[in-house]
C-alpha cells in the first residue's frame, strides 16, 4: 500500500453514516431510580419501627419521600413523551411491553396472598402454629358478602365500564365523552377507597386477631393500595386529556392506565368471589 493510499485510508471515516433515523430512544440518566429505592427501603425501616417502637418518624419520611419520587418521575416521562423525535413506534413498543411485563409481576404479587388463603382455607388443620381447625377459625364471623363487598363490587364493575366509554370517545375523537368518562372512573375509585374505609372501621373482627384477619386485611387491604395507585394514575390521565395531551393516534399513557384499571378490577372479583362468598363464616355480620 503506498503511503497516499494509506494517508487516505486514515482520512475516511470509520463508520460510514447510514441516513436512517436510530428506532431507539436511550433515557437521560435519571436519579430517581436510586433515590426512590433508598425511600422504598426507609419505608420497609419505618414498617419496622412502628411495631417495635410505636414511632411512625421513619415511616412518615419515607412514604412522603416516595410519593415525592412518583411525583418527579412521572414529569420527566410526561415531557420526554412531549419532546419530538424520542417515542418512536419501536419505543411506544417497548412501553406497552413493560406495562404487560409490570402487570404479570402484579398478578403473581397477589397469586402469593391467595396462596396463602388457600392454605389456611382448604388445610387448616395442617398449619400447626396456627392452632386452628376450621376455616374461617371458631369464633370469626365474616361480614356479610352481600352487604358492602356487593357494593364495593358494582362500583368497581361499574368504573371498568367507564374507563371502556372513555377510551372509546378517545378512539372516536370525542374530547368531551373522554373527559367525563375519566372522570367517572375517578370518582368511582374514590368512593371505592372510601366504601372500603367503612367496612374496615366497622369489621367484625379486628386487625390483630390471629391469622384469618392477617390473611384477609393483607390481601383486600393491598387490593386497596392499588385501587388508590390507579385512581391517582387515572387523574394524571383525566388533567392531560383536559389539557388535549391524548389523540386518537397516542394516548398510551391512557391506555396503560386503564390497562391497570382492568387489573384491579379483576383481582376483586377473585377476592369477592374466594375470600368473601366462599370463605364466608356460617354467621355473617351485616
Amino acid at each position: 500500500m503506498s503511503s497516499d493510499a494509506h494517508g487516505s485510508h486514515l482520512d475516511s471515516p470509520l463508520v460510514t453514516p447510514s441516513g436512517l433515523k436510530q428506532p431507539y430512544h436511550l433515557v437521560d440518566p435519571s436519579p430517581w431510580p436510586i433515590i426512590g429505592a433508598l425511600f422504598g427501603a426507609l419505608v420497609l425501616v419505618g414498617i419496622i419501627m412502628v411495631g417495635n417502637f410505636n414511632n411512625y418518624t421513619l415511616l412518615i419520611i419515607g412514604v412522603l419521600g416516595v410519593a415525592f419520587v412518583m411525583v418527579m418521575w412521572w414529569r420527566d416521562v410526561l415531557r420526554e413523551s412531549h419532546t419530538p423525535g424520542l417515542h418512536t413506534p419501536i419505543v411506544r413498543l417497548g412501553l406497552r411491553y413493560g406495562m404487560l411485563f409490570f402487570i404479570t409481576s402484579e398478578v403473581m404479587f397477589f397469586v402469593a396472598f391467595f396462596w396463602a388463603f388457600f392454605n389456611f382455607a382448604l388445610f387448616p388443620d395442617h398449619v400447626s402454629f396456627a392452632k386452628i381447625a376450621e376455616w374461617p377459625p371458631a369464633g370469626i364471623h365474616t361480614d356479610n358478602p352481600f352487604s358492602v363487598p356487593f357494593l364495593l363490587t358494582m362500583i368497581l364493575l361499574l368504573s371498568g365500564t367507564t374507563v371502556t366509554w372513555a377510551h372509546h370517545c378517545l378512539l372516536e375523537n370525542d374530547r368531551k365523552g373522554l373527559i367525563t368518562g375519566l372522570g367517572l372512573t375517578v370518582l368511582l375509585g374514590i368512593s371505592f377507597t372510601c366504601g372500603q374505609l367503612y367496612e374496615y372501621t366497622h369489621s367484625p373482627f379486628p386487625f390483630h386477631g390471629g391469622v384469618y384477619p392477617s390473611v384477609f386485611f393483607l390481601a383486600t387491604g393491598f387490593h386497596g393500595f392499588h385501587v388508590i395507585v390507579g385512581t391517582c394514575f387515572l387523574a394524571v390521565c383525566y388533567f392531560r386529556a383536559r389539557s388535549g395531551e391524548f389523540t386518537p393516534e397516542r394516548h398510551f399513557g391512557f391506555e396503560a392506565a386503564a390497562w391497570y384499571w382492568h387489573f384491579v378490577d379483576v383481582v376483586w372479583l377473585f377476592l369477592f368471589t374466594f375470600v368473601y362468598l366462599w370463605g364466608a363464616s356460617a354467621v355473617t355480620v351485616g
